[in-house]
């Protein structure tokens, strides 16, 4: 499937204009991660935070707007079609990351390594 123009554009405006959580968990812990993981990843027809392809793994932080009646509503039918792909969707609060950012990071690469060691084609 080619990409989108619109949904490349809006990559790039998202990974320039990073919410204060989104910066501070790509570049204090994500960006140097020993496996690859992306930011602002189209994937379907969606732009997801973060993406670890190896692991199958989608981590979204969500903001208030995501708390919303649509929001929810929004974010089942995004993660039903993610996990058909074959991706898990991790979601973290924004507050969250703000109050407990090294058990986030440490839920996060221990679902990498299970999911990686899970898969024999990653061995």
């Amino acid at each position: 499937m080619r990409k989108n123009r619109l949904l490349i554009e809006a990559a790039r405006m998202l990974r320039k204009e990073m919410t204060p959580q989104e910066k501070h968990l790509w570049f204090d812990f994500l960006r140097h991660y020993p496996i690859k993981i992306c930011r602002q990843k189209i994937i379907n027809k969606f732009v997801v935070d973060f993406c670890c392809a190896k692991a199958k793994l989608i981590i979204e932080l969500d903001g208030s707007q995501h708390y919303t009646e649509d929001g929810l509503a929004h974010d089942a039918e995004r993660t039903n079609i993610l996990n058909a792909l074959g991706f898990m969707v991790l979601r973290f609060p924004n507050k969250e990351i703000d109050s407990d950012f090294s058990s986030v990071c440490t839920k996060i690469d221990d679902i990498i390594q299970q999911r990686i060691c899970a898969d024999p084609t990653q061995r």
